[in-house]
């Protein structure tokens, strides 16, 4: 849809440009249900041993057999690696029940040099913070399980080994694609010589929010990330699992739906903004569900929107700066503040004020707009491909209503303020047979992996052996 350069009597936008502007972002229910039935038929190519190879969304197996019964106890250590901040917990499981779960942590920066440096860099990095956590904690003597949350796609054949796949979101480190990152660690670790470590399970950062979450509620059985990416997993039939072997129980799959849509599934739903988004990006053709819908990308979206709207006349009475076109300039963040109910629109002065573009209040009612816009259509892309999951729950289960529980994170979602409202009642109305209960993890997917640990540790004293067999 394309407009003139408009007279100062359009100069303004008033909302009901804006939607007409950007109505390709605007997704009805049927849309909605559409995108919920490509994602399920994604999902089931992903699982099957003949359309898994050629399938975007990978379905990977993560060896996670089972969520907490509550009977597990030890003292473990846990390791999170996905973005900019690095965090080591100690985490003690006791059966008191006051207070069941005790924990420490540091956060450790990991910079900019690290993530797009060496895999020996990075691993050396890690290994000097797991040092220095275990000095300050004074159990450098000691050789406790670790249960590491590693947040990228990794091929798993057994808990305590992971095959990295690809990096996504700011991470490219060289030589680390293809490689297994728990012998990697375990090498730094070594070569440091003054301390030991059990590296006995890794999981993804979606596996780690529901086993956190599961910890709390047993229903839980789906955990979601959406943050600076976005992904999710659930506890699917082992029957249905054509890459791993047997038919009983269940297992935690890692669907990587982050790169729904890369093989052209979702082209009559990206729009100019999404593409030039994906050409500017680390890994262009690649992840591109993750770019349309995930925190890392929001404010750059809005921002090319308003170039784009500047440049025709429609905002700021067509004054565009350097600042408005540089690229990072709108962040995440701003786009929540932004959206705040009371002091949206004086956060929306101040940020546009700070890009030098004099902003009326009709062009801040306007920029609101289309923020919403934008983070609405994230929640309902999120809603769409959740709904194929809790659908395929519900047909596994063969019930006529689906009773589960969702354990979700991710800064999207904990910090905006409409996010969380909207989604939950998308998600309603797609799955309306269904009482599904959202349970934020207030402690992150660090103490999932912990909890993994404490699992597999449990099933070992089960069955005297490591993994889960």
């Amino acid at each position: 849809m394309s407009y003139v350069t408009c007279s100062a009597a359009c100069a303004r936008a008033p909302s009901t440009v804006i939607d007409k502007y950007l109505y390709s972002m605007r997704f009805s229910d049927e849309t909605l249900h559409d995108i919920k039935c490509r994602f399920r038929r994604e999902l089931e190519n992903g699982l099957g041993r003949d359309t898994n190879t050629t399938a975007t969304v990978k379905m990977l197996p993560t060896f996670v057999r089972s969520i907490p019964d509550g009977s597990e106890k030890g003292d473990f250590l846990a390791l999170d690696l996905g973005g900019s901040n690095f965090r080591i917990l100690r985490v003690k499981v006791t059966q008191d029940k006051k207070q069941p779960v005790q924990m420490e942590s540091l956060v450790y920066e990991t910079p900019e040099d690290i993530i797009h440096g060496s895999g020996t860099q990075l691993f050396d990095h890690v290994a000097e913070c797991l040092g220095d956590f275990m000095e300050k904690q004074k159990i450098k003597d000691k050789k406790l399980p670790v249960g590491f949350t590693f947040s990228f796609p990794c091929a798993q054949t057994k808990l305590d080994e992971a095959v990295l796949v690809t990096w996504t979101k700011k991470f490219k480190v060289s030589g680390v694609e293809g490689m297994d990152v728990v012998k990697l660690l375990n090498k730094a670790i070594k070569k440091r010589g003054d301390y030991e470590a059990d590296i006995m399970a890794v999981v993804n950062d979606t596996t780690g929010t529901m086993m956190t979450c599961g910890f709390d509620d047993q229903r839980c059985e789906v955990g979601i990330i959406i943050g600076t990416g976005t992904n999710a997993c659930y506890m699917e039939e082992l029957r249905h699992i054509d890459l791993v072997e047997g038919d009983e129980g269940r297992m935690c799959i890692n669907t990587e739906w982050g790169a729904f849509g890369d093989d052209g599934s979702l082209e009559d739903l990206r729009t100019e903004f999404d593409r030039e988004i994906d050409r500017g990006s680390l890994n262009p053709g690649k992840q591109l569900f993750e770019k349309m819908a995930s925190g890392m990308f929001m404010g750059e979206l809005v921002r090319l929107i308003l170039v784009k709207m500047a440049k025709e006349g429609l905002l700021f009475e067509g004054r565009i700066t350097p600042e408005l076109l540089t690229k990072g300039k709108i962040e995440t963040k701003h786009v929540s503040a932004i959206e705040k109910s009371k002091e949206g629109l004086t956060k929306c002065k101040e940020i546009l004020t700070r890009l030098g573009v004099e902003p009326s209040q009709e062009d801040c009612v306007a920029v609101q707009h289309v923020c919403t816009i934008v983070s609405f259509r994230s929640a309902n892309l999120i809603a769409a491909t959740l709904g194929g999951i809790l659908t395929r729950l519900k047909d596994n289960k063969g019930v006529a209503r689906l009773r589960t529980t969702v354990g979700i994170d991710g800064s999207m979602y904990k910090m905006h303020p409409q996010y969380a409202r909207r989604l939950h009642k998308t998600v309603r109305r797609l799955v309306p047979d269904s009482d599904v209960r959202f349970l934020l993890s207030e402690s992150g997917s660090a103490k999932g992996a912990a909890m993994v640990t404490a699992v597999a540790y449990r099933l070992a004293d089960q069955t005297q052996s490591l993994h889960f067999y």
